[in-house]
């Protein structure tokens, strides 16, 4: 650990005995905290005597304390963790900011499901089939009730985008999905109580708690802190039970950013955003954004909208479901349950006289023929759709039946997205690569010419895991007359590709690799979204 003092010791002070008035101070914004130890001192005792284990290093335990100079809670501490300690100084802000980060909700989370714990070892004979609805509003509705509340808090919290809730053989787990990524939420609870967990968020979202064979799809609204948040809810039945996921849609945007949405906080590159930008103005046609699910195709989408929307321009969309509220914008949501499919809603839409149309998903023949339709008869489209990369869009609508020329006569351009983690500001540290690990990523060591590499550490900000955040890759093919002849003339995809990059396309590798000059993410982030060429 990196270590200052008041006064400040030197290294040899550190490593020997210091006087019982020195000791050496922590800022805790930039140093490796590490929760697991959090689990040894209930929180009640770390709020009340403003202290937190930091570390465990050289067989003693670091603890940062406000006042490190209270012996009554240093003896305290001794006799609960029976551990070699030893004690740093910290600001009491910093101490209460690392409190409520990371333990406000991540306590009252384990607590809740030690209860569960608890429960089934003073009930041996308990039965799975016995907790029921009724069961829920009897004896385990505080443990039950607290434990789904606060995971919910919890993954707001940590800026969670999903909480899945996973039945195995060996307990039942809570996760979050955070920066695009898996993480533990807390210990397994015992897998008896994964039924009534799974019931509590069923009538949370008016699902049928009695259906257990089947998926079922829902969702919920809370109010937390004055914020509206939607949650959508999905239920799907395994071989150990039934498992959840739960996506947060903050539709009041938690993130400060994103309250003035625009294409220059998602990270592209400048000659990227020029091109963007430019097609984004055109006055009809279609722009086509490509990826799976979970790429930002949306958020992109409505980026682009916020910029171009104005007081003389109608804009309708049609979403499944409406993630964030544009204003100015009119927004529809899709409910197949009753009806209103993006096909119906697409003609209905054209009858309200738009300029722009934002169509959430093509995702049939029925609405790709509509949307291209809309784009020939001068109304601007985004849109989006499901393919790997910008060629394989071109696959994707002929296996729709849609026709070729009138495709690429509506088509006006197609940007392929993934997204990448971005190491975290506050503790990424610079490393070195060597030759071999540049050659078996595919890039020439001369590419590394004066470049700084960066990795992971974990600190507060990151939640541990070395990243804060994710920006947008990009693989962006403009339409022009070459390239329209070659698809219409149905062309090979090689002499297409190399027709587009000498018209300025760049790989999603290669803006991948862009990332990692620029000392924004790593290797081994972009090998999860992009595959080696060479």
């Amino acid at each position: 650990m990196a270590y200052s003092a008041h006064p400040s010791p030197t290294a040899s002070d550190i490593e020997f005995n210091l006087p019982v008035q020195l000791y050496p101070t922590l800022d805790l914004t930039k140093e490796y905290v590490d929760f697991a130890l959090f689990q040894m001192v209930s929180l009640d005792l770390m709020l009340k005597h403003h202290f937190v284990p930091v570390r465990e290093r050289d067989g003693y335990l670091w603890v940062a304390m406000a006042d490190p100079l209270d012996v009554l809670t240093q003896d305290l501490l001794r006799r609960l963790l029976k551990h070699p300690l030893k004690f740093a100084a910290a600001p009491q802000n910093q101490i209460q900011e690392v409190l409520k980060k990371s333990e406000s909700g991540q306590k009252v989370l384990d607590e809740a499901g030690e209860a569960l714990n608890i429960l089934v070892v003073s009930d041996e004979d308990l039965d799975e089939e016995v907790l029921d609805l009724d069961r829920l509003t009897d004896k385990d509705e505080a443990p039950i009730i607290r434990l789904v509340d606060t995971t919910v808090f919890n993954a707001l919290q940590r800026r969670a985008s999903d909480i899945h809730l996973e039945t195995a053989g060996n307990g039942f787990h809570i996760k979050y999905r955070i920066d695009g990524s898996l993480y533990p939420a807390a210990d397994p609870i015992d897998r008896r109580f994964a039924s009534p967990i799974i019931s509590r968020i069923k009538v949370m979202s008016e699902l049928d708690i009695a259906e257990k064979r089947k998926p079922q799809d829902g969702r919920f609204k809370l109010k937390v802190r004055g914020r509206a948040i939607d949650f959508r809810v999905s239920i799907m039945p395994t071989i150990h039970g039934e498992d959840a996921v739960i996506r947060i849609l903050d539709k009041e945007n938690l993130s400060e950013e994103f309250r003035q949405l625009n294409l220059d906080i998602l990270g592209f590159q400048q000659s990227e955003l020029l091109r963007i930008r430019r097609f984004a103005h055109e006055p009809y046609g279609m722009f086509l954004v490509t990826g799976p699910t979970g790429s930002g195709k949306t958020t992109t989408l409505y980026a682009i909208l916020s910029e171009i929307r104005s007081p003389e321009d109608k804009l309708i969309t049609i979403e499944d479901p409406v993630e964030y509220q544009l204003e100015g914008v009119t927004q529809i949501p899709v409910n197949e349950k009753k009806g209103l499919t993006f096909a119906l809603g697409l003609r209905s839409i054209l009858r309200h006289d738009p300029d722009k149309i934002l169509v959430g998903e093509i995702r049939d023949s029925e609405t790709a023929q509509i949307a291209i339709q809309s784009a020939l008869t001068g109304h601007l489209v985004f849109t989006t759709v499901h393919a790997n990369n910008t060629l394989d869009v071109l696959g994707r609508f002929q296996h729709m039946g849609v026709e070729v020329y009138n495709f690429v006569s509506a088509l006006n351009c197609v940007l392929a997205q993934r997204l990448v983690r971005v190491l975290c500001p506050k503790c990424k540290k610079s490393v070195r690569v060597r030759e071999t690990e540049l050659i078996e990523n595919g890039v020439n060591p001369d590419w590394a010419y004066n470049v700084t590499f960066y990795d992971t550490v974990g600190c507060v900000d990151c939640n541990g895991t070395g990243y804060r955040g994710r920006q947008a890759i990009v693989e962006f093919m403009g339409m022009n007359d070459e390239l329209r002849e070659l698809i219409t003339n149905r062309a090979s995809v090689r002499d297409i590709k190399i027709t587009a990059r000498k018209n300025g396309m760049q790989s999603l590798r290669e803006s991948a690799l862009e990332k990692v000059r620029m000392g924004i993410t790593t290797f081994k982030e972009i090998n999860k979204v992009t595959f080696r060429e060479g």
